[in-house]
């Protein structure tokens, strides 16, 4: 497979993952940085949270790294949480700020 078809179908992934206090995508709410396809098929994702306080910090990466591992040409997955930079609302798709009334 090549890399861009796999890094599409990993953000196919991500965009099943939602954050549970809000009922959008975290793909759509601007939390993942970076989707890199690296060598045999390795899949680092650098994302962040809408807060460091946030109830999900623990479980929104862990579902994000198993998310990912469901495609079977994965062959390891790594996701870093940051915090630079912070997230704000203007991350988030055109998608999200309608379906959360920020249009």
């Amino acid at each position: 497979m090549d890399t861009e078809a796999l890094r599409e179908q990993v953000i196919d992934k991500i965009r099943e993952v939602h954050d549970p206090e809000i009922p959008v995508n975290i793909w759509d709410l601007g939390l993942i940085y970076e989707v890199n396809i690296l060598p045999i098929q390795n899949v680092q994702v650098v994302m962040t949270l809408t807060a460091p306080s946030c109830p999900a910090a623990q479980t929104l990466p862990h579902e994000v790294d198993q998310k990912i591992r469901e495609i079977e040409s994965v062959n390891d997955v790594h996701v870093e949480v940051t915090w630079t930079p912070a997230w704000t609302k203007d991350l988030m798709s055109e998608v999200a700020k309608l379906e959360l009334g920020f249009l």
